[in-house]
């Protein structure tokens, strides 16, 4: 398993009207090698998700990473808590620290 570092912008996503939802997108590189781990490790889980272990600072969580049509990468969510613990919102960018579960 590789733990991946990389700089991402938060970005809301507010397709449903009534739920407002903050995400990174991950680079491209990223996004190719967690394609190419969760490939090796056979099926995935539903809309294509994949687990991962993150951390934002000093918070750390399990989540799920979703491919993006739109951007040809992977989209994680950055649930509330960890924005409020961590002080931060959409457009600010951060340190990501990712591993494929």
């Amino acid at each position: 398993m590789s733990t991946y570092t990389f700089d991402a912008e938060l970005w809301l996503w507010d397709a449903r009207k009534s739920d407002t939802w903050t995400f990174v997108t991950l680079p491209t590189e990223v996004s190719s090698a967690v394609e190419d781990e969760a490939t090796a490790r056979g099926p995935r889980r539903g809309f294509g998700s994949v687990r991962v272990h993150v951390r934002i600072g000093g918070t750390l969580w399990q989540t799920s990473v979703f491919p993006d049509r739109n951007s040809g990468s992977y989209v994680m969510p950055v649930k509330k808590a960890v924005r409020v613990a961590e002080g931060i919102d959409a457009g600010d960018e951060v340190t990501i620290e990712l591993r494929v579960d």
